[in-house]
């Protein structure tokens, strides 16, 4: 039988539609300093190799607002360099998550209180335990990409009785332990 606690680990603190709705008033009204950011599916497409405007726009308004930033993916270094190389964050590539290697890494490049990063993904079975893992919270936001192979569409069916219980907790007024 699983304990709250443990159903929890596989649950995001809070959930957003995308990376835009988690605004630095948001983040900053949190607590937050630093965010590390999941690339594919989370921020962009995964045929898109470099950030669009619209991205760059956000970023940088992150960065107005005095936050930090680091990319934290599974994909290889190719793929994360380029899509970084305008941007300039600390990244690491390859992360192997679920496992939370990558997730500290960032943090200990960050210099910053684990209770002043979030993590920001779109799975539950990667970035969620990755984040959690490490001790840090972790935003969930929709995947960018509807059209999943079967693969993804399958994660996301075992994704659904998480993300349940998560709206539940919040509809109780449940925060997170």
């Amino acid at each position: 039988m699983f304990s709250i606690k443990k159903i929890r680990f596989f649950q995001p603190d809070m959930m957003f539609q995308t990376i835009y709705d988690i605004t630095p008033e948001v983040l900053l009204n949190q607590g937050i300093k630093a965010v590390l950011f999941d690339i594919d599916n989370t921020i962009a497409p995964y045929d898109i190799a470099a950030p669009t405007n619209e991205m760059k726009a956000y970023f940088k308004s992150l960065e107005a607002a005095g936050l930090k930033m680091a990319f934290v993916s599974n994909n290889r270094r190719e793929r994360v360099h380029i899509f970084n190389l305008d941007l300039g964050y600390f990244y690491v590539h390859n992360a192997r998550k679920p496992f939370s290697n990558g997730v500290r890494a960032c943090i200990r490049h960050l210099g910053i209180p684990k209770e002043n990063i979030v993590c920001v993904g779109d799975q539950i079975f990667t970035d969620c335990m990755a984040a959690h893992g490490a001790g840090l919270e972790f935003y969930m936001v929709a995947p960018v990409n509807k059209k999943e192979s079967r693969f993804f569409r399958i994660k996301r069916f075992f994704e659904r009785p998480f993300i349940k219980a998560f709206k539940e907790r919040i509809r109780k007024g449940q925060k997170s332990e």
